[in-house]
Formats: C-alpha cells, sequence, structure tokens
C-alpha cells in the first residue's frame, strides 16, 4: 500500500529535505568530478533528471505489471540495471545528436550515468516506500531536480572559489568536500518545513 503524501510535498521533500544527493550521498562521483564547468553540471543535471524519470516510470511499470504478477520480484536489480543502460545510451544518442558539444563537454560521464548510484538508488527507494505511479514520477523529478540544483550551485561556488586564493589545506578537494557539507547544512535547515520523505 502506497503512503498517502501529497505530490507536492513529496516533490518540495525530494528537491529540498531529503536531497539524494545531499541526504543520502548517491550519486558523488560524476557530482564532484562534473561540477567544476558550469554548462557542463547544467546538462548532466538535465540528463540525470530525464533518466531519473524515465527509469522509474519505466522500473514501476514493470516491478507491478511484469515482476509482481509473476512472482519474480526476485529478477528487479537485474531488471533495473537494465532499463538503467538502456534508457542512458538512448539518451547519449540523442545527446550526441542535438548537442555535440555538450556531448564531448560530459565526455566519459554520460555513459557512467548508468552506474550513478542516484539512479539505482531512486529506483529502489520507490520499491521499498511502495510509492503509486504518480508520487514515484514526483520522487524522481523531485530528486533529479535536487541533483541538478546541488551540482549547479556547486559549480557556481566553485568558479566563484577559484579567484580566491585559498591556503594549501584547503586547495583542491578539500574545499570542494567543504563546500558540499555547508550545501548539506544548508539543505537540511528545509526540514521544519516539510517533512523528510
Amino acid at each position: 500500500m502506497a503512503p498517502n503524501i501529497n505530490p507536492w510535498v513529496l516533490l518540495f521533500a525530494s528537491i529540498f529535505t531529503s536531497n539524494i544527493l545531499l541526504s543520502n550521498f548517491l550519486g558523488m562521483c560524476s557530482f564532484i568530478a562534473i561540477s567544476k564547468d558550469q554548462k557542463s553540471s547544467m546538462g548532466l543535471g538535465m540528463a540525470v533528471t530525464v533518466v531519473l524519470v524515465i527509469t522509474v516510470a519505466l522500473s514501476w511499470l514493470v516491478r507491478n505489471y511484469i515482476l509482481a504478477p509473476f512472482n519474480i520480484e526476485y529478477l528487479g536489480y537485474i531488471v533495473y540495471i537494465g532499463l538503467i543502460a538502456a534508457v542512458v545510451q538512448m539518451l547519449e544518442m540523442l545527446i550526441d545528436r542535438l548537442s555535440p558539444s555538450l556531448y564531448m563537454a560530459l565526455g566519459i560521464f554520460l555513459p557512467l550515468i548508468t552506474v550513478n548510484c542516484a539512479i539505482l538508488g531512486a529506483v529502489l527507494f520507490m520499491v521499498l516506500r511502495s510509492y503509486s505511479l504518480l508520487q514515484s514520477i514526483t520522487f524522481a523529478l523531485g530528486s533529479g531536480l535536487g541533483w541538478w540544483l546541488a551540482i549547479v550551485l556547486l559549480a557556481a561556488m566553485q568558479k566563484r572559489i577559484s579567484k580566491v586564493r585559498l591556503g594549501p589545506g584547503l586547495a583542491g578537494p578539500a574545499i570542494t568536500l567543504f563546500l558540499i557539507g555547508f550545501m548539506a547544512l544548508a539543505f537540511t535547515g528545509f526540514t521544519a518545513m516539510i517533512p523528510v520523505a
């Protein structure tokens, strides 16, 4: 039975209070690697959002109309990973055709969306929380938008900090980790407004 959660509450919560990246730390690899460039961050954020919505919706349909009725839910992981790989492959071909510059900027990180744990994590959260189709799509959209918002914010902060002279202890990855920690604290500040999804 799906929990009775208003879709607007679920959307807001999955963007801010339960941000899949800053609350659960899923999808950190490509997040940290791509967040140095604003344009690439925008493109990757959009790609992750699209993949999240499509794969979560398809996974919900496959789980509820194929896996559960035939009592083969134990194949879920394999099916979900296959769906994610297929959607990413199609998106990669689409981006290559429509925007070769974005395709080149994303480089190896576009195919790595397949193994981005945020995608599989969102699918598994949908299964564990027994969301309805509408709730699943809302959760996926919010998770993608939250991931997108976080990577764009980090890219903007890194661009700003690149103009500042930092001490040797803060240069490089250290300042990135500090920024991510502060962002996570800032996003959890919304918890008082909306309960965690």
